[in-house]
């Protein structure tokens, strides 16, 4: 048992997790690689964006990795954590967001990350953060259970079901459009501020990364080749306007890079390439698009309760 972390063990770990997640979907892909930028922030660390364009499957695909560190905290993380005004920071962590081009394949988010905040040379606070979370556009139940009962599994040697209906619910509550009134889609896990013992959190933290691959790419190879037409690629669009709509209103790891002078461009590589909006829009009765509403709600997926 350990209360100290060790940072770079995090480190070489998510830079792993970035290799192996971009190997897994050039593969499924078949069509197009990721194009790599590396950057280096002038407050301190620098990072590596990989976004791949225009392929068989993804419409785009993005994953960065970022170390990045700074000598003061920007307002929207000491405004919740007061006692670390003043300090310095580091940053670590793996973020992607996956847009495919079919309609019925989930466009899908994950993010693994370790923050470590010093005073004179010392630690005086670390925490774990991350998780992963589906938003279908024609959604399929056998997809959203299986995604749930990965993330089920991962949790079961950290808490078991404490530990899913927990981050579930906490994941149902974050990724949530309150002007909108609905979820984002239909979840998974979130986490943040877990600390404690260091190696039963870092292990937890790779469960979830690990878990990622498991969950995400038997979907992929269920969907990318479902027919469709015109009808459900505008639904697409229009839907993606919700997840705009989340990440530049809602979303706190947004709001902390661009206030802490990220990188705009890696912060905002989880944006889709095309998206719109429609005035007033409902979908039509009992169609396939007015379907997904009772899915945009908070649901215990593995029982259908």
């Amino acid at each position: 048992m350990s209360t100290h972390p060790d940072f770079d063990a995090v480190r070489d770990y998510l830079r792993n997790l970035q290799e192996r997640i971009c190997t897994a979907i050039e593969a499924a892909d078949g069509g197009a690689r990721f194009r790599e930028d590396l950057w280096q922030r002038p407050e301190g660390g620098g990072g590596r964006t990989r976004v791949l364009r225009d392929g068989a499957v993804f419409e785009q695909a993005g994953i960065g990795f970022s170390d990045v560190s700074g000598t003061q905290l920007p307002p929207s993380a000491t405004a919740a954590r007061p006692e670390l005004a003043g300090a310095s920071w580091r940053a670590v962590g793996v973020s992607l967001v996956f847009h495919p081009r079919n309609p019925y394949l989930p466009t899908t988010h994950a993010n693994v990350r370790h923050f470590t905040a010093l005073r004179d040379g010392q630690t005086v606070a670390w925490w774990f953060g991350g998780g992963f979370d589906l938003t279908p556009f024609y959604p399929f139940d056998e997809d959203v259970r299986h995604w749930h009962l990965v993330a089920r599994a991962l949790c079961e040697p950290f808490g078991g079901q404490a530990r899913y209906d927990a981050h579930k619910k906490w994941c149902d509550d974050y990724f949530f459009l309150k002007h909108r009134d609905e979820t984002r889609g239909v979840g998974g896990l979130f986490f943040d501020d877990l600390h404690g013992d260091f190696d039963d959190c870092f292990g937890y933290l790779r469960a979830v990364g690990d878990g990622f691959l498991d969950a995400y790419l038997p979907i992929v190879e269920r969907r990318k080749h479902t027919p469709h037409g015109e009808r459900e690629r505008q639904f697409q669009l229009y839907r993606r306007g919700r997840y705009v709509e989340f990440n530049l209103v809602f979303d706190r790891g947004t709001l902390f890079g661009l206030q802490s002078g990220g990188r705009t461009e890696s912060i905002l590589m989880s944006l889709p390439p095309l998206a719109r909006w429609e005035y007033g829009y409902v979908p039509e009765a009992g169609s396939a698009e007015a379907r997904l509403a009772d899915y945009l709600r908070p649901r215990d997926w593995l029982s259908g309760k």
